[in-house]
C-alpha cells in the first residue's frame, strides 16, 4: 500500500477512508481535495485534504439518505386483510 497521501492519488484514498469511516457511523462529513501546489521544502507539489470536522470529529449527523437506509414509501395504498 502506497502511504503517501500528499500527492493527488493519495489524497483522494484518504478523503474516501476519512467519508467511510464516519458514513458507516452515521456522520455526514465533507471532505475536500485542495491542491497546494509546489512546495520546496518537500521538492514536490501537494495536495491538502480538509474537511469540515472540528477536532477530528464530524459536527453533524447523516440523514438517511446520506445513509442509505431509508425505508421504502408506501404508495398510497391500503392492504385489506
Amino acid at each position: 500500500m502506497d502511504h503517501d497521501f500528499c500527492n493527488v492519488d493519495g489524497a483522494r484514498r484518504l478523503k474516501q477512508r476519512i467519508e467511510e469511516y464516519w458514513r458507516e457511523r452515521g456522520y455526514a462529513v465533507e471532505v475536500k481535495l485542495v491542491e497546494a501546489g509546489f512546495v520546496a521544502a518537500m521538492r514536490s507539489a501537494r495536495t491538502d485534504v480538509r474537511s469540515d470536522m472540528v477536532n477530528g470529529f464530524p459536527t453533524k449527523r447523516a440523514s438517511a439518505n446520506d445513509r442509505g437506509d431509508e425505508r421504502p414509501r408506501s404508495r398510497g395504498l391500503m392492504e385489506v386483510a
